[in-house]
């Protein structure tokens, strides 16, 4: 329920005279960053919770990294395994943590810990990562910090989640692929399962946090009460990586087979060279440019999954027409028939590609190294440069500036944190519903609009069979749940009308066209900023609105395809796409939306917010370019084998089923060892390999600990095997089926799904955000159907009259089946 003083918040939000006088830290004279009034305290280590409050720093928040006397491990982490200098840290930590500070803090130390508790007695947010028990080491816990300052907003961040039957179950990002169930789906059924590279699934869940923090600040700020939010990685990474599989599930059941997409990355005269053809148009006019027209039109092959039972036979046409030419020759073709194609990036390639050289991507950081740079741009908001990293301890346990202005009202409410925000959503396919699809379970009326000559494609992708097919796809029912939808035809100047009513009310309108439609509409920003001066325009394209592929045709397996991700992801001889760019991206986003609402409390000014998708791609593979530049070393993929574990890979079991086994320490394999030992075959099946003391000389024999884990492994089953290991405190998975992921215990005991029925396919779970602790977060509304509010928000809300409704619905300005048929 509202308050009068929540909506007293909003009227001020909206007031252009509101103003906060914070200083920011890139110049007493210059114009605040958007999150100069935050405060993040970051008890956090490696990725996740670094990158979460990189992403606050990078407009302007005060980040205080707080570590313990030993320091982050990420310090001393390289994944080219470079030894470094004594004093010197990791390109990655830097990179993670630049423009923060730093101060050593000892939990063990009864003043550290009071200072420790002053600290936080001024912060808005608090980010630690350590697991369940953790916070209670530093600070007491949330009650005692709740206590001092009920205005702090703490995100927990570990592998489960704090609480449920796995809370306290070992896990690796790397297991817990398998345990989402997309191991299982990658590579081809000769070569066996294979995970994606990269740690991408941290990132994933850093970019989850700080929409977290974020959206936990805002209710903060609203209700003078923080939140405390427990973000699970395992969940974020099911989110980000298997397209609403559980969903797709219970439409069709069936087992997902293992898959590699064709076309993809394919080998090309000097290269490798990347292809998607999303759409039915597409694989035909790629068959047409690789003279095989006649493939493009047999019915065997018209999907992917149906071209995977041919995979010999394609790629064979593929590679016969590809390997004879250059890539620049084949990406030129390409871009001519406007099939979505892209070379494939790496650590030493990605700072000398055109598009990115000419756009200024990456830039040198004060260490040496280059790194690419914020991934999006605020049109009223000057990018800052990037800052050095601390050195560990460098700084006090202190505050570095006066706390800037942070409005509080009064009035405690379970309101969802963004409820009253308006969002105009023009956007389809994957990344686009899925930032208006978390702004929408965050609170926000979300209106989604979208063409009966042109519904959203994702529509017909993963269908439930018998049911009208443009209601019955699976990507577009979990990524547009909790919206609310209706049909208009842009490219008709009639259509404009309710679109321009729309957006006089909005507070955002989010797109992901190429860079041309929207201007195409006649829907440029000058135009729909003079509609609505208010109003923040977030664009999506997925090259940029600038630069030399700004016209080219790209979805986000291109995507992945240049910016470096495919490069580390599959077998070792053959890069492979991870299937995460699209929702990272978009999670990128809503951080930007968070930016410019703030931007706009403060100045009354709406913007124009810039997210092309390969530019927080690129954040989340700066690794390749950050080691090359400054060790130069070229990344590349190492299979089910990774720079943070050995042995890490994936075994056999009995019954055709595998297990994953990564070990990251030496009381890890000593438990390995100790658990294989017991039970079925050789009394001591790894014999002298057992007594390798040292993760390096583990690397070292890594081909014959993996012929000896292979053989112990045949004849256990999968499940008890990781069920002893886990126990024995191992990180371990039996790989899943993503269509046989439920029932979950964890899932079950988290409430991670929301059972919904939908008018035309039925009760069925749909997902939430893989967090815990926020109002709202789950779904209570199914996606819409074609046009199913048309007249509830144009008649009822807009003020249009029944007869232009009929109007419209005569000449094919609205309707609610697609206009085909």
């Amino acid at each position: 329920m509202r308050t009068p003083e929540h909506d007293a918040l909003a009227r001020s939000a909206r007031d252009p005279q509101t103003s906060d006088r914070a200083a920011d830290r890139s110049g007493a004279g210059s114009a605040p960053r958007p999150f100069a009034a935050l405060r993040v305290l970051d008890l956090s280590t490696e990725i996740a919770g670094p990158y979460a409050s990189k992403l606050l720093a990078d407009q302007g928040a005060e980040v205080l990294k707080v570590e313990r006397p030993e320091g982050d491990p990420l310090r001393r982490r390289t994944a080219a395994r470079v030894s470094l200098p004594e004093r010197e840290d990791s390109a990655l930590f830097r990179f993670l943590n630049a423009g923060k500070r730093a101060a050593r803090c000892d939990p063990s130390d009864r003043a550290d810990r009071e200072r420790l508790a002053g600290l936080a007695l001024e912060a808005d947010v608090l980010i630690e990562s350590g697991g369940p028990g953790a916070l209670e080491q530093w600070t007491g816990g949330t009650a005692a910090l709740w206590a001092a300052n009920p205005r702090l907003s703490v995100i927990s961040i570990s592998p489960w989640g704090l609480r449920g039957p796995f809370a306290g179950r070992p896990a690796t990002e790397w297991t817990l692929q398998a345990a989402t169930g997309a191991t299982a789906r990658r590579g081809t059924p000769e070569r066996g399962p294979v995970a994606a590279g990269g740690r991408l699934g941290e990132y994933a869940t850093g970019a989850f946090a700080a929409v977290a923090a974020l959206a936990s600040w805002t209710a903060a700020r609203a209700t003078a009460h923080g939140r405390h939010v427990d973000v699970s990685m395992f969940e974020a990474m099911l989110t980000c990586t298997t397209t609403y599989s559980d969903l797709y599930s219970q439409f069709v059941d069936t087992l997902l087979p293992q898959y590699l997409d064709t076309p993809s990355v394919e080998p090309a005269a000097d290269g490798w060279v990347g292809f998607a053809t999303v759409t039915s148009q597409q694989w035909q006019d790629f068959c047409l440019m690789i003279g095989r027209p006649e493939l493009g039109e047999d019915e065997r092959f018209l999907s992917a999954d149906k071209r995977m039972q041919h995979l010999d036979f394609i790629q064979a046409a593929i590679h016969a027409w590809t390997r004879p030419r250059k890539v620049a020759e084949i990406l030129e073709m390409s871009a001519l028939l406007r099939i979505p194609s892209a070379p494939i990036g790496n650590g030493e390639t990605l700072p000398r590609t055109d598009h990115f050289e000419d756009r200024g991507v990456f830039v040198a950081n004060p260490h040496g190294s280059l790194q690419p740079r914020v991934p999006y741009s605020l049109s009223l908001v000057e990018r800052a440069p990037i800052e050095r990293a601390p050195e560990a301890g460098e700084h006090a346990l202190a505050w570095s500036r006066h706390r800037a202005d942070s409005p509080v009202v009064a009035g405690p409410t379970d309101e969802a944190p963004l409820a009253g925000l308006r969002v105009v959503d023009l956007t389809a396919f994957w990344a686009g519903p899925f930032a208006t699809n978390v702004l929408a379970l965050l609170g926000a009326d979300v209106v989604k609009v979208e063409s009966t000559n042109r519904p959203d494609g994702m529509r017909f992708v993963n269908t439930k069979p018998g049911v009208p097919t443009w209601e019955a796809g699976a990507i577009f029912h979990g990524a547009n749940s909790q919206k609310r939808g209706v049909t208009l035809r842009l490219d008709r100047a009639e259509g404009h009308r309710p679109l321009r009513a729309l957006v006089e009310r909005a507070d955002v309108l989010i797109e992901n066209f190429s860079a041309r439609v929207l201007d195409q509409f006649g829907l440029s920003w000058e135009v729909l900023s003079e509609w609505n001066p208010r109003l923040v325009l977030v664009r999506m394209p997925a090259w940029g609105l600038d630069g030399p592929w700004r016209d080219r045709t790209g979805f986000a397996m291109n995507v992945e395809q240049a910016c470096g991700i495919a490069w580390r992801g599959g077998y070792p001889d053959l890069p492979m796409n991870a299937n995460v760019c699209d929702p990272v991206g978009s999670l990128h986003a809503v951080t930007a939306v968070f930016a410019a609402l703030e931007h706009r409390r403060r100045t009354g000014r709406g913007q124009q917010v810039e997210v092309p998708l390969v530019e927080p791609g690129l954040n989340i593979a700066a690794e390749q370019v950050l080691e090359h530049s400054a060790y130069g070393v070229l990344l590349g993929s190492e299979g089910n084998r990774g720079p943070d574990a050995a042995p890490q890979d994936v075994y056999r079991c009995r019954a055709g089923e595998h297990v994953a086994i990564a070990v990251t320490d030496d009381a890890q394999w000593s438990s390995l060892c100790a658990v294989l030992a017991q039970g079925p075959g050789e009394a001591d099946p790894l014999g002298d390999l057992a007594r390798l003391a040292s993760a390096a000389a583990r690397r070292d024999a890594h081909d014959a600990i993996d012929a000896a884990l292979a053989r112990a492994c045949a004849d256990r089953d999968a499940e008890a095997l990781a069920e002893q290991l886990a126990a024995a405190g191992v990180p371990a998975q039996r790989l899943v089926n993503a269509h046989r992921l439920m029932p979950h215990p964890q899932l079950e005991h988290r409430g991670f799904y929301q059972r919904i029925e939908h008018p035309v396919t039925g009760a069925a779970r749909y997902p939430g955000l893989p967090f815990a602790g926020l109002a709202g977060g789950l779904p209570a509304r199914p996606p819409p159907t074609l046009g199913q509010h048309n007249r509830e928000i144009l008649v009822e809300e807009l003020g249009f009259s029944e007869e232009e409704l009929a109007a419209w619905e005569r000449d094919g300005i609205v309707g609610s089946k697609p206009g085909w048929l």
